[in-house]
């Protein structure tokens, strides 16, 4: 079992790599990380601190669909959150095409998915700018063309309401959104950060914000690890 990971300014990944019993691959080059991946030389790669637009221009020149989930953990209850990366889930087939992938990930790891497609308001909040309405009106539309595969629900702003009912798929109104989302969480918050897992690769990527901590970045290997074993 071997894992690469990329070493950028950030160097918590390098003392998270030697707390693992795994082999793992540290390199200082995205170039190098992608081609170890790629050509199968590592079982899976973890993002680490290395630049994260590179990297995902060069992933998507392989696979032209590429998402981000972030798994996250909060009491003990983990759920997906997507999108996360900013340049993600700009339009309604994207958003679309998030959910099925992140289902698809979560029956692989022998769950239920249970989806929670967020907006810019409440229900009320219709009729204040129409930049609250489209987001308003587009969540409902994705709730209504899902549910009939999905267990999913619009939770419109109450991304709170989501995480009580147990829901282990929330999708953002957009990437830049869910990247705040995640940033509020984990870096300001207290909830714990397993990495993001990339949607729509056959690969195992494990994206990771070049600001985590050590330990943040252990359980980010770990989750490489882990899928790696059970893919």
């Amino acid at each position: 079992m071997k894992i690469a990971a990329g070493v950028g300014e950030n160097q918590a990944i390098v003392q998270a790599a030697r707390r693992v019993d795994f082999k793992v691959v540290l390199t200082k080059s995205e170039n190098e990380l992608l081609d170890l991946l790629l050509t199968g030389k590592v079982n899976a790669a973890v993002r680490g601190s290395l630049s994260a637009s590179h990297l995902m221009a060069s992933l998507r020149g392989e696979y032209p669909e590429v998402y981000r989930a972030s798994l996250l953990e909060f009491k003990g209850h983990q759920f997906l959150l997507a999108p996360v990366g900013i340049d993600e889930g700009d339009n309604l087939e994207q958003k679309k095409k998030i959910i099925d992938y992140g289902a698809k990930f979560l029956e692989k790891m022998g769950l239920n998915p249970k989806i929670a497609i967020l907006s810019g308001g409440r229900p009320q909040d219709v009729g204040r700018s129409p930049k609250i309405d489209d987001s308003i009106r587009e969540a409902e539309e994705l709730t209504r063309i899902t549910r009939d595969k999905y267990t999913v629900k619009h939770y419109f702003i109450l991304i709170e309401d989501a995480v009580a009912d147990g829901a282990n798929l929330i999708l953002a109104p957009d990437g830049i959104s869910g990247n705040l989302i995640f940033r509020s969480l984990v870096f300001m918050g207290s909830l714990k950060s397993h990495g993001a897992v990339t949607l729509g690769i056959k690969e195992i990527f494990i994206d990771t914000s070049r600001s985590q901590s050590e330990d943040g970045y252990l359980r980010a290997l770990k989750l490489a690890e882990k899928l790696a074993r059970t893919k």
